[in-house]
C-alpha cells in the first residue's frame, strides 16, 4: 500500500468536517447535539484530545459560540457545530461578533435539515451569513467539507471575521473517500490584546459597519479564484444550471442521466456569499436560460439575478427558472422539501421535452399495494423509558382534574407525546423551551375567564438550554403553571450526549448540576421523584402540583434505560410475566391497555390465545406495565438470587 493510498479514508460528512477543523489548527470545539449535526462534535471527542484540542459539549448554542469567540479573541482557532434551529439562538452574537476583529479563526458550522428529517422546520441558513457579512461556503462531498472546514478556519483568521460553513442532511450523513492530511501541532501560546477590546456600543458600530461592507469585496475576489466554483459543459451554453453545494451533485447526475452533456452547462458553486460575480458573468454571457438547482430557498438565484440585473449591457435576455417561479419544484411545491436527482430531473426534462424517467418514483398502485403488506407502526418511546410513566401520570392528573387541562412541550424525545406513545398529550410544542414560555403566558389569561389547568414538560437538557428563563420569568410574573422536569440525566434524542444534569461518573468528572438545587434560587416550590418505581405517586404529585396553584416544579428523576442499560446482562433486570389465568384481553374492559394504549414495545398481544405476552428479549423490566395493569394480570418476578 502506497502513502497516497494510505492517506484515505471512506468518512461520513460530519466526519470529514470534524478532520477538517482539526487539519485547520483548531484549538477548541463546542457546540449543542441536535440532527444531522451531532457527529461532527462527537468525531471530534475521539480525535481531538490526542491532538491538544479543547473539546466539550455547551449548555446551548449561543454559549457555545461566545466560548469558541473567547479564543478567536485570543490569537487560536475554533469551531461551533449547531443544526439550523440552533443558529437562530446563536444569531443575536453572531451578528454582532462579526463587527469585531478576530485575531484567530472562527468556524461556525450549520447543518441544515432540508425535509425535514429530524426537525422542527426547513429553514435555509444560509441568510445569516448575508444578515451577518460573513463568508459561506457550501460543501458538496465529504472530501469538500473537510477542505472547507480548514480553509473556513484559515480564511476566518486571515480576514479576522467569522466563516459560516453550510452542510445538509444528506452530505452530513453521507459517506464518500476523504484524503486527509496530517494535524498540525498547537504551538502558538493564546493572548488576549488588551489593548484592541471588542466593544459592541452604538458609536463603535458605523464604522465597524463600514469595514464589513468593505471586507465583502476583498472576499468577492477571494472567491474569484476559488476552485470550489467550477464550470463543466460547453464553453458557449445557451443553456446554463448554477448549483450551490450538494444539488450540483444532482445537477450533473441529471444532465447526464439525460444525455444533455453536450447541450448544458452547470456552473457549481462553493462560495456563496458573496457570491464570485465575474465567474457568473462569464459563464451566462452566452445564456438564454438559466436554471437553478439549490437546498430550500433561492438563495443563489436571487443573488445571480441581482448580478445579472446590474451587468445587462454584458448578457443577453435571459429567462430564469427555479424556485421564485415554481419551474424547479418537488412533490409538494418549490422551496418545500428536499433537493434530489428526481426534482433536477423533472425540470431539466421539462425544459426539452424529454421523459425523466424517474425510475426511484414509484406508482401509486405499487405504494398502495406496498402499504397493505406493511404492519402498522407508529413513534413509539423506546420499552423501559421514563417518559412513558411521566405522561400517563400527567394524562391520569389532568383526566380527575376534570377541567380539560392540557400539556405543552417542547423539542426532545419527549416531544413524541403529541402523538399516541404519549397519549396525544402535548397541544402546543414549537422550539427548545417554548412549552415553559407558553405555559406562563397561558397563566395569564386567567383575566379573561381561562380556567384550564396548564403543564408545561422539558428535558433535563432543554431546562438547562432554554427552560431557566422561563421559569424565572414564570416566577417573577406570578404565573400558574406546573413544570415537570424529566430528568433522564443524558440528552438522549440526539445521541446520549452529556449534560448539566448527567452525573459526574459519565459526564467525565464535570461538575453535575441538580435542577431541585438550581430551582431553590428561584424560591420555587420542588418536587424530586422517580415516575417508574411509582407511578401512582408521580399522578398524585401532578395532581397536588395543579391544586395548589402558583409556580410549582416537579423533577421526574429516572435515568435513560436505553443509555444506562446498555452492556448489561438480561438475567440482572427483574423478570415481567403475564397471569393468562387474569388477562382478559380485549374482554376485560381494558381495551388491551398494556398493548394497545401504553403500548409498550416488549408488550405484545396474542391473537390465537386473546391474552397479552411480554417478549423478555425486549423488556428491560421496569415494572411500569405492573402498576397500572387494571386486572392485576402482569407480575414482576426477581431474577433468581436477587431479592425484591
Amino acid at each position: 500500500m502506497t502513502s497516497l493510498q494510505s492517506a484515505r479514508r471512506l468518512m461520513l460528512g460530519n466526519e470529514a468536517i470534524a478532520r477538517g477543523i482539526l487539519e485547520g489548527g483548531a484549538s477548541y470545539a463546542t457546540g449543542y447535539p441536535g440532527n444531522p449535526s451531532s457527529e461532527i462534535l462527537e468525531t471530534l471527542f475521539t480525535w481531538g484530545e490526542s491532538h491538544s484540542a479543547a473539546v466539550e459539549w455547551s449548555v446551548n448554542e449561543i454559549v457555545a459560540l461566545e466560548a469558541a469567540a473567547a479564543f478567536a479573541f485570543s490569537g487560536k482557532r475554533a469551531a461551533v457545530t449547531m443544526k439550523q434551529n440552533g443558529l437562530n439562538v446563536a444569531a443575536d452574537f453572531l451578528t454582532t461578533v462579526s463587527l469585531d476583529e478576530l485575531s484567530g479563526g472562527l468556524l461556525v458550522v450549520v447543518c441544515d435539515d432540508p425535509g425535514p428529517l429530524t426537525s422542527s422546520n426547513e429553514q435555509d441558513s444560509r441568510h445569516f451569513a448575508k444578515i451577518a457579512q460573513i463568508p459561506l461556503l457550501e460543501p458538496a462531498t465529504p472530501q469538500e467539507a473537510k477542505e472547507m472546514a480548514s480553509y473556513g478556519l484559515e480564511l476566518s483568521q486571515r480576514f479576522r471575521v467569522p466563516c459560516l460553513l453550510r452542510a445538509v442532511s444528506r452530505l452530513s450523513h453521507g459517506r464518500g473517500p476523504v484524503r486527509i492530511s496530517p494535524i498540525p501541532s498547537q504551538q502558538q501560546a493564546a493572548h488576549f490584546d488588551t489593548s484592541r477590546p471588542k466593544i459592541g456600543l452604538p458609536f463603535l458600530v458605523t464604522q465597524n459597519h463600514a469595514r464589513l461592507i468593505k471586507l465583502r469585496e476583498a472576499l468577492r475576489v477571494e472567491f474569484e479564484t476559488s476552485t470550489w466554483n467550477r464550470y463543466t459543459g460547453p464553453e458557449k451554453a445557451s443553456i446554463v444550471v448554477v448549483a450551490s453545494g450538494l444539488s450540483a451533485i444532482y445537477g450533473y447526475e441529471a444532465i447526464q442521466m439525460l444525455d444533455l452533456v453536450e447541450q448544458v452547462g452547470l456552473l457549481k458553486l462553493g462560495t456563496t456569499w458573496p457570491v464570485p460575480t465575474e465567474q457568473i458573468l462569464l459563464r451566462l454571457e452566452s445564456a438564454q436560460t438559466v436554471l437553478f438547482f439549490e437546498e430550500v430557498d433561492p438563495f443563489a438565484e436571487d443573488a445571480v439575478k441581482v448580478i445579472c440585473a446590474e451587468n445587462l449591457d454584458r448578457l443577453n435576455r435571459i429567462k430564469f427558472l427555479g424556485k421564485n417561479d415554481g419551474f424547479v419544484a418537488g412533490p409538494n411545491g418549490s422551496g418545500v422539501g428536499e433537493m434530489n436527482t428526481d426534482v433536477a430531473l423533472s425540470a431539466l426534462a421539462r425544459l426539452f421535452g424529454l421523459e425523466a424517467n424517474q425510475q426511484a418514483a414509484p406508482s401509486e398502485e405499487l405504494l398502495m399495494r406496498a402499504r397493505e403488506m406493511l404492519v402498522p407502526r407508529e413513534l413509539s418511546f423506546c420499552q423501559g423509558c421514563p417518559h412513558r410513566a411521566s405522561f400517563y401520570a400527567i394524562k391520569t392528573a389532568l383526566e380527575m382534574d376534570g377541567r380539560d387541562g392540557f400539556l405543552v412541550g417542547d423539542i426532545g424525545c419527549y416531544g413524541l407525546a403529541a402523538g399516541t406513545t404519549g397519549f396525544q398529550l402535548i397541544k402546543a410544542l414549537h422550539c427548545m423551551g417554548s412549552g415553559m414560555g407558553n405555559a406562563s403566558g397561558f397563566s395569564r389569561l386567567k383575566r379573561f375567564g381561562f380556567e384550564q389547568p396548564v403543564v408545561a414538560v422539558a428535558g433535563d437538557s432543554t431546562f438547562f438550554h432554554a427552560g431557566l428563563p422561563a421559569l424565572v420569568n414564570a416566577v417573577h410574573q406570578k404565573a400558574d403553571a406546573v413544570f415537570v422536569i424529566l430528568d433522564n440525566a443524558v440528552t438522549a434524542m440526539t445521541g446520549f450526549q452529556n449534560n448539566p444534569a448527567t452525573p459526574s461518573s459519565v459526564a467525565k468528572g464535570k461538575q453535575r448540576l441538580r435542577i431541585e438545587d438550581v430551582a431553590v434560587g428561584l424560591g420555587v416550590e420542588t418536587k424530586v421523584l422517580d415516575p417508574v418505581a411509582d407511578v401512582h405517586a408521580a399522578v398524585t404529585a401532578v395532581l397536588d402540583a395543579i391544586e395548589a396553584g402558583g409556580v410549582r416544579l416537579l423533577v421526574f428523576r429516572h435515568g435513560c434505560t436505553t443509555f444506562f442499560q446498555k452492556g448489561s446482562r438480561r438475567d440482572t433486570r427483574p423478570i415481567i410475566c403475564v397471569d393468562t389465568e387474569k388477562c382478559l384481553g380485549d374482554q376485560c374492559g381494558c381495551n388491551r391497555f398494556c398493548s394497545r394504549i401504553l403500548s409498550c414495545p416488549a408488550i405484545l398481544f396474542d391473537i390465537e390465545t386473546g391474552v397479552a405476552q411480554i417478549d423478555d428479549q425486549v423488556c428491560t423490566g421496569c415494572g411500569l406495565c405492573v402498576q397500572v395493569c387494571p386486572r392485576e394480570a402482569i407480575l414482576l418476578e426477581e431474577p433468581e438470587g436477587q431479592s425484591p
